[in-house]
């Protein structure tokens, strides 16, 4: 084991086998469930980042800018080669996303980190539209754990219970990459 891998045992399980596996499993059945070749890679490249942003926020309670940085800047790179037509509106949905979270993490920034705020640009530049459904998901996730942290321990526990988000933003960025549009196209459907 490496000095880095004691200090950080997120590094450890990223390299566990079990961990390689399935986010292997997870590119290749959400690029298999794609249109398009550009909506493959990107989406798959976006689950390979996913994971150790969760896995480090679940430990350490943060999100690295080393993974949120320059996947961003592969998102874009990706986009502009792969889908130029389409870049301007992931980045439209990016803003759009980064921008909902930077107001709660300026509205209380112990509850909402700069991390988060990163990754769901990020996860934005990759997704488009579908990152509204990572959110939305996110958040209600977010809110049926507390509900039931409240109910087992009280609400005065469940309050001083900090919740770290980036799993909940990689869980809902997997759904959304896997049946984001066509939950959209759904929910448009019910309510157009």
């Amino acid at each position: 084991m490496s000095s880095l891998e004691a200090k950080l045992p997120a590094v450890a399980r990223l390299r566990s086998v079990p961990v390689i596996g399935a986010t292997v499993a997870a590119m290749g059945l959400v690029a298999v469930v794609q249109g398009s070749v550009a909506d493959s890679l990107l989406r798959a490249v976006l689950v390979a980042l996913l994971v150790p942003c969760a896995l480090i926020d679940l430990e350490r309670r943060v999100i690295p800018n080393r993974i949120t940085g320059p996947g961003s800047l592969a998102a874009i790179a990706l986009g502009l080669v792969l889908a130029p037509g389409t870049e301007p509106v992931r980045l439209l949905w990016a803003l759009g996303a980064g921008g909902f979270l930077l107001l709660a993490a300026l509205a209380n920034p112990a509850g909402m980190g700069m991390g988060d705020v990163k990754l769901v640009a990020m996860m934005g530049l990759f997704l488009g539209a579908p990152v509204a459904v990572a959110l939305l998901l996110a958040l209600l996730g977010t809110i049926a754990t507390a509900v039931v942290l409240a109910v087992r321990g009280g609400v005065r526990a469940a309050r001083r219970t900090g919740l770290p988000f980036g799993p909940y933003l990689a869980a809902g960025g997997l759904v959304a990459a896997l049946a984001g549009e066509p939950l959209i196209r759904a929910y448009l459907s019910l309510h157009g």
